[in-house]
């Protein structure tokens, strides 16, 4: 194996090894999709693929488009969807709007550990501490961090260029996403721009609105996983395929049309006056989550290990939606929404 000569955009490094004979190392895989990740952008400046602002009249669209691309890439789909997430982010707390090429990430989970502090100076502010999982570190040129104030979390935008933003080298070991680049971030007095007040970013109601559009890169995933299957079945006779296939295919239909359903009230209620967002969101993403989960026990039952040893583009497919559903927090996420709906108001109807 050697190092990768060819030419890459400006502001992506890579410091991986081309792994020629699978296609699949890390390094490899981070590279191609940073390249897919900034044609993409490009295509997005140029309006050739559109991605409507989450309940401005087309959020159908929005979904769409995101689940196009995870059937085609699920480690190209989430970089996107960091990307527009925060390009509606932006819009929604009047933040900086993002210029021509810049490439934007959402680094906001805050699992256990040492996380990112913002300290106020005359200056302006500055972030120091350990990002965890964030997507697209070497690709994007810009990132919305969440960070612990004295007052409390709030969002900041960031320049990614420079010393005071550095991945963490080998903190993101994974095959499946390999090409997502989620490894932690190292941050030292990093100048920061406040988006919104404490709480702001998860406060809005774009934030239930964001969830379901990484329930829809899901969905897109599994398209791809079903496809191995479906071809399968046509190309010879077999009842116990077919069964898996229709299994499939249920609930694939389903899990679509609650996706352009929850689009819909998106669009009716977009600022969330009818306080049902956080219960649409739960829901959707429960039960596409289950769909996606049932696709891939139905698939790998159905076709056997053949389509996952001889097939690079299944075998990336299926690792990387296994790897990419565990952002939803399970019987955690379903503990909520029971407790939600447990105890709803007395006129409403959860029919």
């Amino acid at each position: 194996m050697g190092e990768a000569t060819t030419p890459l955009e400006p502001g992506i490094e890579w410091d991986g090894e081309l792994d020629e004979d699978s296609g699949i190392s890390p390094g490899a895989a981070r590279r191609e999709t940073a390249q897919r990740f900034s044609a993409v952008v490009k295509d997005i400046a140029c309006g050739t693929l559109e991605f409507p602002l989450p309940g401005a009249g087309n959020t159908a669209r929005r979904l769409t488009s995101l689940w196009s691309v995870a059937q085609e890439d699920l480690c190209l789909a989430r970089l996107v969807e960091g990307h527009v997430d925060a390009v509606a982010i932006l819009a929604e707390l009047r933040g900086p709007a993002p210029g021509t090429g810049e490439r934007w990430g959402v680094w906001a989970a805050e699992p256990p550990g040492e996380g990112v502090t913002a300290t106020r100076t005359e200056d302006g502010w500055l972030l120091n501490g350990l990002k965890q999982y964030c997507s697209g570190a070497h690709s994007c040129t810009h990132a919305l961090i969440t960070a612990t104030a004295e007052e409390g979390r709030r969002l900041f935008a960031v320049s990614t260029d420079g010393p005071g933003c550095r991945p963490v080298k080998g903190t993101w070991q994974a095959i499946g996403m390999a090409g997502s680049d989620t490894p932690d971030v190292r941050i030292r007095d990093l100048p920061a721009v406040p988006v919104g007040g404490v709480e702001a970013y998860v406060q809005r109601p774009g934030f239930q609105h964001g969830g379901i559009g990484v329930a829809a890169c899901w969905y897109g995933g599994a398209l791809a996983v079903a496809d191995t299957l479906r071809s399968a079945a046509h190309r010879r006779t077999d009842p116990h395929a077919d069964a898996h296939l229709g299994a499939v295919d249920m609930r694939l239909h389903a899990a679509g049309a609650l996706l352009h359903q929850a689009a819909a009230e998106i669009d009716r209620d977009p600022l969330d006056s009818g306080g049902t967002a956080r219960v649409r969101s739960l829901r959707v993403r429960a039960f596409v989550e289950e769909a996606c989960s049932a696709t891939l026990a139905h698939v790998g039952r159905a076709t056997g290990a053949g389509p996952l040893c001889h097939d690079l583009r299944h075998a990336r497919n299926v690792a990387d939606l296994g790897v990419y559903l565990r952002q939803h927090h399970a019987e955690a996420n379903l503990a909520e929404l029971g407790g939600l709906v447990a105890r709803p108001e007395p006129e409403e109807d959860l029919r």
